[in-house]
């Protein structure tokens, strides 16, 4: 899969939240994790199992105002609003960052207002932030994986084709 992708948060106050983001984050294989103004420290995630910390790189921003992507990052929120793309109709930009609202609450004003994006979830309420996580990462992965469309029949679909080896490297011989 080319390109990259963070994953954040916005406030996030509930450490085992925290952790389940991580983990999830670190599954999927994020290339960097970041908070924002945040109400606990990125070392007091539980539940994160994976080690997440030793795996990437994790940013904290005390406000908004200090949040910083690299050049050529999108800012994706996942967010319920009224004008918000459900997430099976969007389409995700190769170099992303996620960043997700805290428990009880909305992004921040500032953090939405930064987003390039802004995604929901189909539900008919809100869910877990590890789980909205998940879903939107799994919707990644569909995506821009490299996974051929899904068959119409029932079932599965063909398999892939097995990872390309390369043999030897071929040498001339040397004229004389």
């Amino acid at each position: 899969m080319r390109g990259y992708f963070g994953v954040g948060v916005d406030g996030i106050s509930k450490p085992m939240n925290l952790g389940n983001l991580v983990r999830i984050a670190n599954a999927f294989d994020a290339s960097f994790f970041f908070s924002i103004a945040p109400r606990l420290k990125l070392s007091d995630a539980q539940s994160d199992t994976s080690r997440a910390q030793g795996a990437m790189p994790f940013y904290s921003f005390a406000e908004a105002g200090d949040f910083r992507l690299p050049l050529g990052c999108r800012l994706v929120g996942v967010e319920i609003t009224d004008d918000a793309v459900e997430l099976p109709r969007f389409r995700h930009p190769q170099r992303a960052a996620y960043v997700f609202g805290a428990e009880r609450f909305s992004l921040s004003p500032q953090v939405l207002k930064a987003c390039e994006f802004t995604v929901k979830i189909p539900t008919r309420f809100s869910i877990n932030v590890g789980m909205a996580g998940a879903i939107v990462l799994y919707d990644r992965l569909l995506q821009l994986g490299g996974y051929p469309a899904r068959p119409v029949k029932t079932g599965g679909g063909p398999t892939l084709p097995p990872l390309h080896k390369w043999g030897a490297p071929l040498a001339r011989p040397r004229a004389s």
